[in-house]
């Protein structure tokens, strides 16, 4: 018969076992990257309309689209979750989130096939969130 744990030892076990976490350091890794994001995106709009004179609607499409694009790059090298485990929600909350929700699933997959694969397990992640997106607006 074993011996099980007692209540007390089985809270101190989980106590030691519990990562430890800094609710202030987590805020400021958030704030520093979000913003780093934010002025990446400056960066790339105010080049679209000054450099390559797009109007406005169009700079800001560039900015999307760049930023997904970063994004996917960075997760196909597998980059962006380490960088996402510092930074927390300020990579996980804008654009840049969601296109590493969906690339990552497409990627993992992608050894079961186009369709069973890719196609299934694309929107996994992403799926929810589109749908209630929607739905709620």
């Amino acid at each position: 018969m074993k011996n099980e744990p007692t209540n007390q030892e089985y809270a101190e076990q989980v106590q030691k076992l519990t990562p430890k976490f800094s609710s202030f350091k987590n805020c400021w890794h958030a704030f520093v990257s979000g913003g780093l994001i934010c002025t990446l995106g400056e960066v790339i709009h105010q080049i679209a309309m000054n450099r390559f004179g797009m109007g406005q609607e169009n700079a800001l499409i560039t900015v999307s689209v760049c930023l997904v694009l970063l994004s996917v790059i960075l997760t196909g090298f597998q980059w962006y979750a380490p960088l996402a485990k510092w930074c927390g929600a300020g990579t996980l909350v804008p654009i840049t989130g969601f296109a590493n929700s969906v690339a990552s699933p497409a990627i993992e997959y992608q050894s079961e096939g186009q369709v069973f694969g890719i196609g299934v397990k694309i929107f996994s992640i992403a799926g929810p969130v589109i749908l209630y997106g929607v739905f709620s607006s």
